[in-house]
């Protein structure tokens, strides 16, 4: 897919709050040709991807252009910041204005830190639409990116999928319930209604006899829909954490 972006003219940007040791550890295990392990190195082909990537990006503050955190380009090989004197912020990379040239395959940059501004001129974005952002925090990623920015957002929710499969699989306990509820709740009321009348209203003994007869019944009725909605309960919620 991001072969597919990329070969369509658009660019491709990471930005992500790790640092660039663990981002590229997992970006190789994800995106790479070899999965690292303990004996080997991580490789940064994975870059080829990607026109930009920004790590310590300290979002959602990144987003925000009061943000006044300095750019740092990072050396993919050694993971060292090379724009830095003594370890202070210096001159913004190459320029105060940085921005990738020609169609950014051959000028992939890695940096630290920043802020919208300098990832909107790295890729020459002019207006906020151009944007389609893919996030997983729906916070930090998608609330903040569209609100203060007007990016097109997308939020991933990897837990929606079981969330999805586990309705639809208990659609029939969760019918069963609601209808059992209703009518809980209607057999209350007709019982809260028999109750007083039986107390208030002037009945006659034949009267109050077949009231009483009818408030035993619907009492008895309850309690049956009482204990079966309680098995019912019981049998989601174990379907439930079946799924967890």
């Amino acid at each position: 897919m991001l072969n597919m972006l990329r070969d369509s003219g658009r660019s491709v940007f990471l930005v992500t709050n790790s640092f660039w040791d663990y981002t590229n550890m997992v970006m190789s295990f994800l995106c790479g040709q070899h999965a690292p392990d303990s004996n080997a190195t991580c490789s940064s082909d994975w870059l080829q991807y990607f026109d930009v990537v920004i790590t310590g990006s300290a979002k959602p503050s990144f987003f925000h252009d009061d943000n006044n955190a300095s750019l740092l380009e990072i050396d993919p090989d050694s993971g060292m910041l090379l724009n830095t004197d003594n370890y202070a912020p210096v001159a913004q990379v190459s320029d105060t204005s940085p921005r990738l040239t020609g169609t950014g395959r051959t000028n992939r940059k890695t940096f630290q830190g920043g802020n919208v501004s300098h990832l909107h001129k790295l890729l020459a974005i002019e207006s906020s639409p151009q944007v389609l952002y893919v996030g997983d925090h729906i916070y930090g990623d998608i609330l903040c990116s569209k609100k203060v920015l007007g990016w097109r957002t997308m939020l991933i929710v990897p837990e929606l999928e079981t969330e999805v499969r586990l309705a639809w699989e208990t659609r029939n306990i969760r019918k069963e319930l609601g209808m059992m509820r209703l009518e809980h709740d209607n057999i209350e009321d007709s019982i809260h209604r028999l109750k007083w009348s039986l107390k208030f209203e002037n009945l006659t003994d034949e009267r109050k006899q077949v009231l009483s007869f009818k408030l035993d019944d619907l009492e008895t009725r309850n309690n049956e829909v009482r204990l079966a909605h309680q098995d019912a309960l019981r049998e989601w919620h174990q379907k439930v954490r079946d799924f967890t």
